[in-house]
C-alpha cells in the first residue's frame, strides 16, 4: 500500500473516531427562564382573590429582573427591565432565552430575583392600584422540558367603590 493512501485512511478513521467521542460527550442544557404573573380585579378591596374578582385583561406591568452569573472568577450579571401586557386570562409572561451561566432555582442567598409592577389599567371599572408590586416568587425547574419558571405573586386593582351588596360591610 502506497504511504499516502495509509495517510489517508488513518486520517480518516481519526476524524471518525473524534466524531463520536464529541458526539458521545453529555451536552450542557442551558434552560430557558420563563417569569410569570397575573393580575386581577379585587371587588371586596382585601387584596385576596374571591368569588366576586376576575382577571383582568390588557394590564400593563412592569417586569425587573436581575439573574447573577454562575462563575467564581466573575461578578456578571444579567438585568432585564420590560413592560408586558395581560392576556385575556389576565396573564402576562416574559421568555428569557437560553443564557450561558444562568441557572434555574438556585438558592436566595445567589441574588437572582424578579418583581413586577403595576403601570396601567385597561379597565374602567377596576382602575385603582391595589398590591402594585411583587417580588415574592416561587421558582420551578423543570429538566424534562428545559424550561425554569419563575411565577411571580398576584397584582391587582379595586374599584373606586367598594359594593357592599357583593362584599357586605
Amino acid at each position: 500500500m502506497s504511504p499516502l493512501l495509509i495517510l489517508f485512511l488513518i486520517s480518516s478513521l481519526l476524524t471518525q473516531h473524534l466524531a463520536l467521542v464529541e458526539a458521545a460527550k453529555p451536552k450542557l442544557i442551558i434552560p430557558q427562564i420563563t417569569v410569570m404573573g397575573m393580575v386581577y380585579c379585587d371587588i371586596c378591596s382585601n387584596n385576596t382573590f374571591s368569588r366576586h374578582s376576575y382577571f383582568l385583561p390588557g394590564v400593563q406591568v412592569k417586569v425587573d429582573c436581575i439573574f447573577k452569573a454562575n462563575s467564581p472568577r466573575t461578578t456578571e450579571q444579567i438585568e432585564i427591565s420590560v413592560n408586558r401586557s395581560t392576556n385575556k386570562y389576565g396573564m402576562y409572561k416574559l421568555e428569557i432565552p437560553s443564557v450561558d451561566g444562568i441557572e434555574c432555582a438556585r438558592d436566595k442567598a445567589v441574588g437572582d430575583s424578579c418583581r413586577a409592577t403595576l403601570i396601567s389599567s385597561s379597565s374602567s371599572a377596576c382602575n385603582v392600584p391595589g398590591s402594585r408590586t411583587t417580588s415574592d416568587q416561587i421558582a420551578i425547574k423543570s429538566r424534562q422540558a428545559n424550561t425554569c419558571i419563575y411565577s411571580l405573586g398576584a397584582l391587582n386593582y379595586r374599584p373606586s367603590k367598594r359594593s357592599i351588596a357583593l362584599c357586605g360591610k
